[in-house]
């Protein structure tokens, strides 16, 4: 991996002791073909390396490498199991300033926000499912039938696939590998091929953690290529998988070969709904949070903002003066600031959707443009006046741009927040409890969230309805997700008693 771009920016401590192969077996390779992906910062659009990318042949080698441990993991004792969880948690908070600085450098989050996000909340998932390991439970089932003893078992599946974003890398690796390995299965980690820092770290982790050998493979590559011969391979049991909705397809496509079985988190249009008895300073300031945070590049991200008339020029007014306060670029640091979109690539989209919406007749508030030539910023950008069918309100945008529209009342807002393809989060500011719990069970979401947004616990099951995907995450549903069930039925000699 090149280090002259990181040393001339103080950040050659990042790169030190940064694996620069492919984990495979409990060891760094190469890729059998030499492939490498460039890695860019986003915040000032320049290369900084390399990663290593792997190809078919690799893919087949780390299949192969779960699949000869999985016959000793899936028997190791639940206790050790937990003990070796608790230990990725306690490596992951003691390299906590080196991760959160490697997911600044290739996502470009602010500092503050990198430090929140990264470490801690990958920490916190590990020993979460750390607390499983020992309480995954079957049950034993009475019958009809005379002199038979029955009850079922919870089992693994074998080689998990688990390909994850680019908005939170390490968060989403802890997520699909926490439960996968407390379950007794193994990972075939892909990370997004624009984002591989702290995936490449995480291998150190496991290493040093006491991981067997195979159990958890890392291999960066590309989607088509990496991403396609993981969904279709013949050996992997279950896929899970966090991205968009036509890659998600494509992949429920692919994984029919063998009948895998499928986790899908895919899109959201979040919607975010402000009745007029809202604490308006409290909604003002989540409202702004709930799209504004990552620069949108976030599932949950509240893109559609639907405000009571009464006080929709006041709101309205509050939150554009917000917006306009945002530190952006280079100086941005704190929570609250706003990073770069990841690429340029998806800083040209996202501009193209605000393009889109002006031309279908939507009105730019605030923003609406790219912040600056260095690196891949776009303006905190807040839309009016869109059409319920136009673009910006019907497609994910995954950026800092917020459609706002106002509404007449209880039906007209679940009308408008219902109207939607997806359907992974919605959020609704009122201080009616009453009219906020009558809403979450009226809207068609996996999450609700009341006088507040995006609030997110290992605890809590995750997932959505219609095309925001297959499946639940976190909780109890991760474990029942990561194992199947096998029904055990014993025909006993009658009972002496009995004759």
């Amino acid at each position: 991996m090149s280090t002259a771009y990181a040393v001339a920016r103080g950040e050659s401590v990042l790169f030190a002791d940064l694996p620069s192969g492919l984990y495979i077996g409990g060891e760094w390779v190469k890729p059998a073909d030499g492939g490498q992906i460039d890695i860019i910062d986003p915040r000032t659009g320049e290369t900084v390396g390399t990663a290593p990318a792997a190809g078919t042949a690799d893919i087949d080698r780390a299949v192969a490498a779960g699949s000869q441990a999985f016959r000793t993991w899936s028997r190791t004792a639940p206790a050790e199991r937990a003990r070796i969880l608790w230990r990725i948690a306690d490596l992951l908070e003691q390299h906590g300033e080196t991760l959160a600085r490697l997911e600044a450098l290739d996502v470009g989050m602010p500092m503050d926000l990198a430090r929140e996000l990264t470490a801690p909340r990958a920490a916190d998932t590990f020993r979460y499912y750390a607390g499983w390991c020992g309480k995954i439970e079957g049950n034993t089932t009475q019958t009809s039938l005379p002199d038979v003893h029955a009850y079922t078992r919870r089992e693994p599946y074998g080689v998990c696939a688990q390909i994850v974003p680019w908005n939170a890398p390490l968060k989403m690796a802890a997520w699909k590998i926490a439960p996968c390995l407390a379950t007794g299965n193994v990972s075939v980690l892909k990370p997004a091929e624009d984002t591989n820092l702290t995936a490449l770290f995480l291998s150190r982790i496991m290493a040093e953690a006491g991981v067997p050998p195979g159990v958890v493979n890392i291999v960066p590559g590309y989607g088509a290529v990496a991403g396609a011969a993981l969904a279709a391979h013949p050996g992997v049991a279950k896929i899970a998988f966090t991205g968009s909705v036509g890659t998600g397809k494509t992949i429920a496509q692919a994984a029919l070969g063998n009948l895998k079985k499928v986790t899908l988190e895919l899109g959201g249009k979040s919607a975010n709904v402000v009745f007029a008895d809202a604490d308006l300073d409290r909604a003002v300031a989540g409202s702004a949070s709930a799209i504004f945070l990552h620069g949108g590049q976030v599932c949950v991200a509240a893109s559609r903002l639907y405000v009571e008339r009464s006080i929709y020029p006041e709101f309205m007014a509050r939150l554009v003066e917000l917006a306009k306060k945002i530190v952006i670029g280079r100086e941005a640091k704190g929570f609250a600031d706003l990073g770069p979109m990841v690429s340029e690539r998806h800083m040209r989209r996202v501009i193209g959707m605000i393009e889109t919406g002006v031309s279908e007749g939507a009105t730019v508030l605030t923003g609406g443009e790219r912040h600056g030539d260095e690196g891949f910023y776009v303006r905190p950008t807040i839309l009016a006046d869109a059409a319920q069918d136009s673009t910006v309100v019907r497609e994910e945008i995954f950026g800092p741009v917020v459609v706002a529209t106002p509404f007449d009342g209880f039906e007209d807002a679940l009308r408008m927040a219902n109207d939607s393809i997806y359907g992974l989060g919605a959020s609704v500011w009122t201080r009616d409890l009453s009219k906020a719990h009558h809403f979450a069970a009226e809207v068609q979401s996996g999450m609700v969230w009341i006088n507040s947004h995006g609030i997110l616990d290992p605890h809590l099951p995750f997932g959505g309805y219609r095309q925001s995907g297959w499946g639940r995450e976190f909780g109890k549903e991760s474990i029942d997700a990561y194992t199947q069930m096998k029904t055990v039925v014993t025909q006993l000699d009658p009972c002496p008693i009995a004759s």
